[in-house]
């Protein structure tokens, strides 16, 4: 696992990079503010329910959450499930909004 900040994660999403960005919040989170990541609850990683991110396994998968403690337990889960490179967004949507303001870019 590599650890990831808000302004690099950024910096390659307006660069127009194609990124596989996992949210691991809950959908209410999620709907409270997003950055246009895919939403895979924690709760459901933990179940070993990978079957909308399985065909990323062998890409780079970057991962937040609200501060960056369940991306870290997601990145480590999924990289025992044999997802080779992820990467955690360190601070998490809070450290998105604190430095750029509402997270709504879907």
């Amino acid at each position: 696992m590599e650890n990831i900040t808000v302004e690099q994660l950024k910096a390659r999403l307006d660069a127009g990079e194609n990124l596989h960005v996992l949210d691991v919040r809950e959908a209410n989170e999620y709907d409270e503010a997003n950055i246009g990541a895919l939403l895979l609850p924690l709760s459901k990683l933990r179940q070993m329910d990978t079957d909308v991110i399985d065909d990323w396994k062998d890409e780079e998968i970057i991962v937040h959450c609200r501060s960056g403690k369940r991306s870290m337990e997601a990145c480590m889960l999924l990289e025992s499930m044999g997802f080779a490179k992820t990467v955690n967004v360190a601070g998490g949507i809070m450290d998105w909004q604190a430095k750029f303001g509402d997270a709504q870019i879907k």
